[in-house]
């Protein structure tokens, strides 16, 4: 597909563009342009994309019968564009994110795109905003690719016309500050998704469910909520926004099995390939609160971890529940999360050989 494209006539200032990258935080700042393609359907069925184009970043016209606002027709992604030493910009496994947001698609009744246009909305946004992606350690910049439902209507209906863009956000360090085991909270009262919903999806509407939740957690100190399933022996499923992960003593790596309602995380299939290579016992399979608590006050639990896009790789330092907090052992240079974290940033910066094929150029 070819992109059009009209450059902004009022970007920041280099000055501007200095000062917040050298604080960028994490999704407060935006570059000066975004990617756009449309897509509409006629009335005989049939859709098609079309105006693909990279224009000045601003508010989008949004007609207030947009079926978005009404019914939450909506899906995202969250990758990251890394600065190796040469200068030249890479990102990580785009392809696995673009199968994703295809299968998210799929179940919020949206249509699919295809992956070589959502590699090169992605090297398009890119290669005009290059400037913006920061080269300090850990830092990069966030690219959220999205579609929404913009059909002016009040039917209960698959939307016929839809708008996908793609922003970036130069990002630092998702937690803030030093990197440092966190606390997170079990939520009891609260629940992220149900077998045939939409937990599999990456949409608003997961995330906007766990607002609550995370409110809870914060209000008791915890920078995360961890989610169960109440009607699976209160089995394990993931946090607000990041896989998790356990290390036993044995030294056998677990996560939650996908059942339909954890996400299919890219982080977390990089972190399983990984430690196959590290020659770690891998089990994707159910572990309950009961389990956790059982193996950390036997010490057979060694490690427990998150993994997502934006933190990458974040320790577990502290499971508060309303009846008691669970510890978990801080992790050491030489622990599996912290191993791993320095290989998977390695390879997203370029400082590691990518055996696996996981990065792509964009500029």
């Amino acid at each position: 597909m070819e992109f059009s494209q009209q450059l902004s006539t009022h970007p920041k200032s280099a000055e501007q563009r200095a000062e917040i990258l050298a604080n960028p935080g994490f999704g407060d700042h935006f570059t000066d342009h975004t990617a756009v393609i449309d897509w509409t359907q006629d009335a005989e069925g049939k859709g098609g994309w079309h105006d693909a184009r990279v224009e000045p970043y601003g508010p989008i016209a949004m007609d207030p019968a947009s079926a978005v606002l009404h019914y939450g027709q909506e899906i995202f992604e969250g990758l990251k564009a890394y600065r190796h030493a040469d200068g030249s910009v890479w990102t990580f496994r785009p392809e696995a994110n673009a199968e994703r947001f295809n299968k998210s698609a799929v179940r919020l009744a949206l249509p699919e795109l295809p992956e070589a246009d959502f590699i090169e909305s992605l090297r398009r946004l890119v290669s005009v905003d290059k400037a913006w992606v920061p080269s300090g350690d850990g830092e990069a910049l966030y690219l959220r690719p999205f579609m929404i439902a913009t059909e002016a209507f009040l039917g209960v209906r698959p939307s016929r016309e839809v708008s996908y863009r793609v922003i970036a956000s130069p990002a630092g360090n998702y937690f803030g500050g030093e990197l440092k085991p966190v606390s997170i909270w079990l939520s009891t009262t609260y629940a992220r998704a149900g077998r045939g919903g939409t937990g599999e999806a990456k949409c608003g509407g997961n995330y906007a469910a766990s607002l609550a939740a995370q409110i809870e957690a914060e209000s008791h100190g915890c920078k995360q909520v961890l989610f169960l399933d109440p009607f699976n022996d209160n089995a394990v499923e993931e946090l607000g926004g990041m896989n998790v992960f356990f290390v036993f003593a044995d030294g056998t790596l677990v996560t939650p099995a996908l059942n339909g309602t954890i996400l299919h995380g890219v982080t977390r299939s990089s972190v399983l390939q990984l430690a196959r290579d590290r020659g770690l016992t891998v089990q994707e399979r159910k572990i309950t609160i009961d389990e956790w608590r059982d193996a950390a006050a036997d010490g057979t639990l060694t490690e427990v971890f998150a993994c997502g896009t934006a933190a990458v790789i974040t320790p577990i330092g502290e499971l508060k529940t309303a009846e008691g907090s669970i510890a978990c052992p801080a992790p050491g240079p030489d622990s599996v999360a912290m191993g791993i974290r320095a290989e998977l940033l390695g390879i997203q910066t370029g400082t590691v050989e990518d055996t696996h094929g996981w990065l792509t150029r964009l500029a």
